[in-house]
Order: C-alpha cells, then sequence, then structure tokens
C-alpha cells in the first residue's frame, strides 16, 4: 500500500476512536430507579401516641379519725362487696407516756379531787341536817298556825326556809357529781400505753365503698395513722379506660366520639375505643430527647368486650391510633414520591423513559400516602424517593425492570 494511503486510513481509525470515546463520555446516562403508581382507594389520616390503661372509678379508702389501724383484713386482689366487706379497722391512739415531773402533777390532782369528793360527801351530810331541821321546824310552824298561836307571816318564813334547804341539798349533790367527774379525769390523765379501760377498747370499722376488687394496701402492717390517712384503693379493674398524651398540636385535631384502634396491648387481637373526652388543659413534660413539650390527655373508652382483652389491666401500657379522618375513595400518590419545589410539593412523573418535574396539590397525608388534588391522573408512574442524579429530563430505567 502507498505510504499516503496507509497514513490516511490511520488517521481515519484514529478519528473514529477519539469520536468513540467524545461520544462514551458525553452521552446521557439512564438512572435506575423506583416507580410507584397513582391509584384511587380508601385513605385514612390517624392520630397516633403511646398510652396507659386506667380503671375509669377508683375509691380511695383514708382514715376517718385519728388513731391505730389494725392489720389490714385485705390483700391486693381480694373481692369486696359495697357495705358489706370490712376493708379497715382503726383504735384510737395508745396515751403517751409521761415523765416524772407529769405524773407527780397527775397523782397529785388526783388527791385532790379525791378530797374535793370527800367534801362534797361532807357538804350533803350538812344540807340534809338542814333540810330535816328545817322540815321539823315549818311542821311545827303549820301545827301552831292551825292552833291560832302562829301568824300565818310566820308559817310561810318557815316554808321559805325549807324550800331553801331543798335546794341547798341539790345543789351538794350536784356539786358531789361535779367532783366525782373530776376524779375520773384526774385519774385518766395516769392512764399509760397498753392500759385496758374498765369497757374495752372499740374499733372504727370500715365497709367496702363500692364493689370490685382491692387495687392497692398501703400498709398491710398495724401502723398509727392520722384522719385522713390513705388505707387502701379499690376499683373494677373490667372498668377500663385509656389515657393518651398528644402534642397539643395534635391534640386540637381531636374531636370526642372519633374512633380509635388500640394495638400493642399485649394480645394478637386490635381493640376498639371512642374517644370520649380532650381535657381543656395541657401540661408540660419532657421527651426522651430532652426537649420540653406542651401535651394534652385524651381519654378513650373501650368498646371492645371484656371478654375479648383478657389480662388487660390498669396501668397497663398500649398504642393508639386515633382515626382522625377516612374515605373509601381518593386518589393516592406515595408520600415517598414527593418533594418540596419552588413553594409547593412536586415529583417527578416517569414518561417515555423520562423524568418529568410535575408539580401537584396534595391535600391529607398519612405515613405511606398522600391525596392528589390536582397535577396526576390515575395510573400515572411516579418515582419514588428520587436521588439527587435525578433531574428534569433524566433518562430514567425502572429497577424492578432491570432485576
Amino acid at each position: 500500500m502507498p505510504t499516503n494511503a496507509r497514513s490516511a486510513a490511520l488517521g481515519l481509525a484514529a478519528a473514529a476512536a477519539v469520536a468513540g470515546l467524545i461520544w462514551v463520555a458525553v452521552r446521557p446516562e439512564t438512572v435506575p430507579v423506583d416507580l410507584g403508581t397513582v391509584a384511587t382507594g380508601p385513605m385514612r389520616v390517624t392520630i397516633d401516641g403511646d398510652g396507659i390503661t386506667r380503671i375509669r372509678n377508683i375509691y380511695e379508702v383514708a382514715a376517718p379519725v385519728t388513731g391505730k389501724a389494725l392489720r389490714s383484713p385485705v390483700a391486693v386482689g381480694d373481692s369486696v362487696r359495697a357495705g358489706q366487706t370490712i376493708v379497715a379497722r382503726v383504735e384510737p391512739v395508745d396515751p403517751g407516756l409521761l415523765d416524772l415531773r407529769s405524773r407527780n402533777q397527775a397523782e397529785a390532782a388526783v388527791k385532790e379531787a379525791e378530797a374535793a369528793v370527800s367534801l362534797t360527801l361532807t357538804q350533803i351530810a350538812k344540807a340534809e341536817a338542814d333540810l330535816d331541821y328545817a322540815k321539823s321546824q315549818y311542821d311545827r310552824s303549820e301545827t301552831l298556825a292551825n292552833r291560832g298561836v302562829f301568824s300565818l307571816t310566820q308559817l310561810e318564813d318557815a316554808g321559805q326556809v325549807l324550800k331553801v334547804r331543798e335546794a341547798a341539798l341539790a345543789a351538794a349533790r350536784a356539786q358531789h357529781q361535779v367532783s366525782i367527774g373530776a376524779l375520773e379525769r384526774a385519774r385518766a390523765a395516769l392512764i399509760g400505753p397498753g392500759s385496758d379501760g374498765e369497757g374495752g377498747t372499740c374499733c372504727v370499722e370500715i365497709a367496702a365503698p363500692a364493689d370490685g376488687v382491692v387495687l392497692s394496701v398501703t400498709s398491710a402492717s398495724e401502723r398509727p395513722v392520722t384522719a385522713g390517712s390513705p388505707l387502701l384503693s379499690i376499683g373494677q379493674p373490667r372498668d377500663l379506660e385509656i389515657v393518651v398524651d398528644l402534642l397539643s398540636a395534635d391534640a386540637v385535631r381531636v374531636r370526642p366520639g372519633a374512633r380509635a384502634e388500640i394495638l400493642r396491648w399485649g394480645g394478637d387481637a386490635t381493640l376498639e375505643a371512642i374517644v370520649r373526652e380532650v381535657e381543656p388543659a395541657g401540661f408540660q413534660k419532657v421527651s426522651a430527647l430532652g426537649i420540653e413539650e406542651q401535651r394534652v390527655n385524651v381519654i378513650l373508652d373501650l368498646t371492645t368486650p371484656p371478654e375479648t382483652r383478657p389480662g388487660l389491666g390498669d396501668s397497663f401500657a398500649v398504642y393508639a391510633r386515633i382515626v382522625e379522618w377516612q374515605t373509601e375513595a381518593a386518589l393516592l400518590v406515595p408520600v415517598g414520591s414527593l418533594f418540596r419545589d419552588d413553594g409547593g410539593w412536586a415529583v417527578f412523573a416517569a414518561r417515555d423513559g423520562r423524568a418529568v418535574l410535575t408539580p401537584v396539590r396534595i391535600g391529607r397525608m398519612n405515613e405511606t400516602d398522600a391525596e392528589v388534588l390536582g397535577g396526576l391522573g390515575e395510573g400515572q408512574a411516579v418515582i419514588t424517593h428520587p436521588s439527587d442524579r435525578i433531574a428534569d429530563g433524566t433518562l430514567i430505567a425502572d429497577r424492578a425492570a432491570l432485576n
């Protein structure tokens, strides 16, 4: 081959190789993607939160008087009947110990009271003697007055003296009773701990205020108590409600009467409940991340019969899913396909092997789907979880088809 022809062939081959390298470098890249489909189906929006069960009506039994609570006649778990089962007994408190000075003073007071009793007995004897003399004088005056020896005025004077003596005797006897009371009071001051009175000790027996089960006993042992001290609590374990504390921003979206599902309570079945009340006042709570949050208690009534939730009791942890909104037919797009673009929502639609940036109007949204109000039609394929390699017009390939 002539030299010139060979040089031309080599030049053409080199130019073709360079052109091929350039084409490989600049040709558009096909990006594998995951695709989802816009479809019509049921949708619901829920507000979820951790909750705790509690017995609806708990009766706290407290000591009605200050004294000594005897050993508890009931234990946790015992069934009780209203007005019949004795759940607590309280005895009067024992007197305190006397120091030497107080005891000497108390003994002196007893002696003083005994002397006062003796004095009143002497006064009674004197009053009885005076009364007997007054009676004899009145009888003599009455006899003489009937004979005309005494005047009527003298008889009236004798009658007046008789009445005065009778009153003096009554006063002496009353004073005697007062002195006896003072003596008993002085002797009572000497009673020490463990002393038994003549009539024994009485106690206050407390009956169960309602039917139910003993939930807690403050202390089973005998101990001193003051009036109002808690002794035990009673409730009906089958009558449960659920308290769910939600963020205040979520609680304002909950309405009484909303349906709820109770999950993760320990059983296989999903329990049904109804929102009874959203409490009007919130409280502050520190989250697990150390953030102060305003929370609101939402009260749920269980509608599932107790027979289908065996073992569920007071203060058990549950997970509640409260239905805020639901529909049987909504145009849905996967939440993972949505992203923010120019202040609104958008997706990358898959059309003719390319990604197409498509603005959409979104309504309600839950964990998996969003309600499409405009911008997409049923059956439209969209890219889920688009990466930063995807842009408007990017060549794409379905990852599932490639596999």
